[in-house]
Parts: structure tokens; sequence; C-alpha cells
């Protein structure tokens, strides 16, 4: 169906790869591997047309119907449920000219035009759209709102249920799971396992890759490799591979031996429990498939502090929210050793109970407590987008600690892939991944002993997520964790937390039983909490109203300085895209990251403007 024969791509002077010959039939599901500037969306491009292609053949034949998924949406007067139905273009068209024919009362070609459309179940169309909607995450109320109503990622959600919608023979989905929440990835791998055509994956979610490709594309060493079978598989064959390489076999017995000791004291300790077990299942797996990763260029640990208390952090009787509850009755406490997931669907409030911990928003009632020697690492996009542009990875370190050397700051920064020129680089040129590796960095030389880790996968490639998860295997210290990626939960979590209908409690089961939860609820209306409110005197009341006022001008005010901030950075940066200088030859790369950088900011700078707005309707609301 799909047929590439001596392919070559360039980027510039670079080449990415080349003498690529391989054939994709209807029945494959690949998964398009490879470092993060191997070529992989560039490959897309190609198919699609975008990009030219230079050396070699790529066939396919002329009817081929190639479904992909960009990653921008302009934001539209549009309703969101057409602009989701408009993705079946033939169904629209035929309907178009059903409209037209009726105009003109041309009776005759109507009737032919209402058998074609009768053939194309277009009376289903309207329902599978709203389908689409629900399953990626979208309430009933999100059906008909516009296109500009949404944030950025949620756009990419939308342009996701568009794709969806359109009959393909071939598929492409770049990243698709990078705006998702784990409800909207269980949901889209269960579609794509019931999708009739052809598929090629870009993806970082191991889990994910494992659930829907049958087949594995790499892109290693300027060359592109197929392998039969999913992720899993490939790093099975990628591991006996390098052990018949003499120059890795000690490495491999390094990592085999520090897994085999965290798999032994791991398994001395857990109970019988579903997820327990569940988890002593992945270490073994993640034993096996330790050496596939031995020339990874990510090698760090997360040391923890020397002094700690118990419990770290409390939570008693805490209502938490903004300007209204979203969570209440709230009591939690978190001691050393702890290892939880935080699980439940998009807005039930997981990042509301991560940020009222790091006390980031204040409680709307209720107790929060330290221990006397706490010392929090937090990580979330917030953190991301707080770092200075300006300055470089090098001057992040060493202003934590100025004693280092630079030989010694270098060190640690080439554990995350930060070496030679690049410690000296400014920030403003990091990809998303870089900025996220840094993040990273900076809160374990802090050596915590409580990590609140929100989404620490998002921009990470597949090296740097298994380096992650090793890497808080062996921390020593509590963590709790919201993630998409479940092959990082189901490595690093001992418990699971449902946060759901206002409130929190334990979730009795494994990550494939939740999985099943969700496919099983998708379509069900969750019960609501009643609305009905306590009787108050007039006096409470206003002392209520006036603590939600003052919360909304609190969090209006963060959402300022916050914008500010994105607002200098994203002028930095497009000054120096307006700077001649800039396209020389010798700034071509840089001019890559710059333009990457640009449309990222964006795209945040959107999602803040959407939650201000939102916070000032809610602070006239209560007025």
């Amino acid at each position: 169906m799909l047929s590439f024969t001596n392919l070559a791509l360039r980027r510039g002077p670079n080449l990415l790869f080349e003498d690529a010959s391989f054939v994709i039939h209807r029945d494959k599901k690949v998964g398009l591997i490879g470092a993060n500037g191997a070529g992989k969306t560039s490959l897309f491009k190609m198919i699609t047309g975008e990009l030219d292609v230079e050396e070699g053949y790529l066939d396919y034949p002329h009817d081929l119907r190639i479904s992909y998924l960009a990653q921008e949406v302009p934001g539209t007067d549009e309703v969101a449920v057409q602009y989701v139905l408009e993705g079946d273009k033939q169904l629209i068209e035929i309907q178009q000219k059903i409209k037209l024919a009726e105009d003109n009362e041309q009776f005759e070609e109507l009737g032919e035009l209402h058998a074609i459309f009768n053939s194309m179940d277009g009376h289903a169309a309207l329902s599978k759209a709203e389908q689409l909607m629900i399953g990626l995450g979208f309430s009933q109320e999100d059906l008909n709102k516009t296109v500009k109503d949404f944030s950025g990622g949620w756009r990419v959600r939308l342009n996701l249920a568009r794709t969806l919608m359109q009959p393909s023979d071939l598929l492409l989905l770049d990243e698709p799971t990078n705006h998702l929440d784990l409800d909207a990835i269980v949901w889209l791998a269960d579609w794509i396992k019931s999708f009739k055509g052809a598929l090629i994956l870009i993806s970082h979610d191991r889990e994910f890759l494992d659930e829907c490709v049958n087949t594995i594309a790499h892109i290693y060493r300027q060359a592109i490799e197929l392998y039969t079978g999913n992720y899993s598989q490939f790093e099975e064959i990628k591991t006996l591979r390098l052990a018949e390489q003499a120059a890795t076999f000690k490495k491999q017995q390094r990592e085999i031996a520090h897994m085999q000791d965290f798999v032994r004291r791991f398994k001395a300790k857990a109970t019988k429990a579903r997820q327990a077990q569940s988890r002593v299942k992945a270490l073994e797996r993640m034993e096996l498939i330790a050496p596939a990763h031995v020339d990874s260029p990510f090698h760090f640990s997360i040391p923890q502090s020397d002094k700690i208390s118990d419990p770290l952090l409390t939570l008693d009787n805490a209502t938490l929210g903004y300007s209204s509850p979203v969570l209440e009755k709230i009591n939690l406490s978190l001691h050393p050793g702890d290892r939880i997931g935080l699980l439940g669907p998009n807005g039930a409030g997981k990042s509301t109970l991560m940020k009222s911990l790091v006390a980031s928003i204040s409680l709307l009632d209720g107790h929060r407590f330290e221990g006397a020697n706490l010392k929090m690492g937090y990580f979330s996009q917030h953190q991301v987008d707080d770092l200075d542009l300006n300055k470089t990875a090098y001057q992040c370190i060493q202003q934590l600690d100025p004693e280092k050397t630079e030989q010694q700051v270098r060190t640690y920064l080439g554990g995350y892939d930060f070496k030679n020129d690049k410690v000296k680089d400014p920030i403003k040129l990091f990809s998303g991944g870089e900025k996220a590796r840094l993040a990273l960095a900076i809160i374990a030389y802090q050596k915590p002993n409580l990590l609140l880790m929100d989404e620490p996968t998002n921009h990470l490639d597949m090296e740097m997520r298994q380096a992650l998860t090793m890497a808080l295997q062996s921390f020593g210290g509590a963590i709790l964790l919201i993630s998409h990626d479940r092959h990082l939960l189901s490595n690093n979590v001992d418990q699971f937390l449902l946060v759901e209908d206002g409130s929190i409690e334990e979730f009795d089961g494994d990550l494939n039983d939740y999985s099943l939860r969700i496919l099983k609820n998708l379509n069900k209306s969750h019960p609501r909490k009643s609305d009905k409110k306590d009787i108050q005197t007039p006096g409470a009341q206003r002392q209520l109203e006036q603590k939600v006022i003052k919360q909304l001008k609190g969090e209006i005010h963060s959402a300022e300085k916050r914008l500010k901030r994105l607002q200098e950075k994203i002028a930095d940066v497009e000054s120096i895209l307006q700077s001649p200088d800039t396209y020389d030859g010798d700034f071509q790369d840089d001019l890559h990251d710059l333009i990457r950088n640009q449309t990222e900011l964006r795209i945040e700078i959107e999602e803040v403007e959407q939650i201000w707005l939102n916070l000032n309707e809610q602070l006239e609301d209560n007025a």
C-alpha cells in the first residue's frame, strides 16, 4: 500500500536517514520511533506531500485516503462538534450538494444524493462526532462551544477528533497523547484497536505503543529498520543484539545487577495486593529490558535530603479549590516511603490537590501541616514556564551551589544530556523537552524528601522517560505522581488514589483495572454531587463570599504574572527571529529551535489567557 525505495532525507546539510526501503501493508500498525530530530515528523511530511522526495521513491495508490493529525488549530467561531464533523470531507460535500439540489428542486439528482448519503451512514455522522469528542474528554456542554473557546491543548484534542472522523486507509498520528490525560489515552488505544486501516504512530508512550502497533520502524544511525511486534518485543530484540557486543557487556551487567537488587528489595516487602503484585511484574520486566538502554545519553539519580519528618505533609479536613470547592473534607498524610499515583478524569481535581499541597493555592477551609524537615521537589508545567530564558543550564545549577567547580556542574548536567556547548546555550534556544529536563535537574539537585510530580514526562522522549523511571525507582523519599505514562506509574507506584466527584479514595486495583473501569463507564454519566448548600447566616455568607473573591483576585494576579513572563519570553524570541543575522547559514540549527520555541510559547500564552478570562468571569459572578 505504501512503498519506500532507497529513500533519503536531509535537513539542511544534515543527513537524517538514507537507503530506506520497506513496505507498509493495509493491516500494518507501525510505531515510528527514534531520537528527537531523527526525522520522524519529516517522514510524515514526505508522505503527505509537504516535503519533496529528494532521493529514492515513495509510492502509494492515487486514491489512498490519508488522514494526518496536525498540531495547530486556529481559533474560530465554528461550533466544536461541527468542526469535528467536517473531518469527513466527502460527507460534508454530499450534504452541501443535497442542500443545493433541494434549493433548485432537482428531485432526480436529489434521490441519487440521498442514496449516497445513506450508503455513507450519514445519519449517524453527528452521533459519531459526539462520541469521538466524549471519548477524548469533552463534556456534553463542550459540544456546542466554539473552537476559540478552548485553550491550545484542547484544540489539539479537537483536531484529533476531527482526524479520527475522517475515513482513511492510512492514519498518521504524531504524538497524539501529548495533550491527553490517562482516561482519554485508554479510550484512544481502544479506538485504534478497532481501526481497520493502516497506521503509522509517533509516540514516546511505550504502553500506548504496545497496545496499538504490531510493527516498529526504528530510525537509528541514519537508517530505518523494521521489527515485527510491539515496542516491548523490539526492546527484547535490541537487548539481545546489544548483548552480543562485547564492548557493552560489562555495562549491561551493572544495569542488570541494579535492577535485580531493586526487585529483590521490593519483593521482600510487597504484599499480595493486586497493585503490589502488578508492580513486581513491572519491575521484573524492567530488569529484562534495562540493557536495551545502555546507550542512552541520560544517566542520573535523585538523592534525598539527610533529614526527614514523619509525616512529611498533611491535609486535615481540607476544602480545596479556587472560587468554589473542587475537593471537600480531604484528609491526607504523606509519609516517608509513600509512592502514590493519582487517578481520575480530567478536571476532577488532581492538579488542584497538587497545588494545594505545594501551597501555591490557599485552602478554602481546613488545615495544612508541614513536617519540620520537609523538603519538597515540585515539578509541573508551571516550573518549566518559570525558567529564565536568558540564563544557561550552567547558571541555573551554579546559582544553587556557587562553590561547585565548572567541571562538577558540567558533570552533573551531563547526566541530563547537557554537554559541551549546550551547557552554556541560553534556555531560549531549548526545546520543550530540554526545558523539562533542566527543570528536573534543578529539582533533583536540591535533594528533596518529597517529590510532587504533575505530568513530568510531557515533552520527554523515550530514553529520557526510561531514565526518569529508573531514577524514581532508586529515590528514597516519598512520591506523589500524576502521569498519563502508564509505564512510569506501574514501575514507581505502590498505591493509587482515585480523585473523582469531589473526593479522594483509595483505588483497589491496578492500571489494567482502571482501564477497564474507564471503558465500562465512558458512556455513563457520573453521579454529580448535590448542589444543595448548607444554610448559612447572612454574616457567614458574606464572609464566605469575601473569601472567594480574595481567592479569585489572587489567582488572577498569579495568572497575570505568568502571562507577563510568557509574553516577555516570546518577545525575546521574536526579537531574535526579526534579526537578519539569525538567517545566516551558521545559525540554521538555532533557527529551528527558535521557531519551535515560538510555537510552544504561543500555545502556552493562549492557555493562560483562557484561564485569566475564566477567572475574571467568575469574579464578576461573585462580585
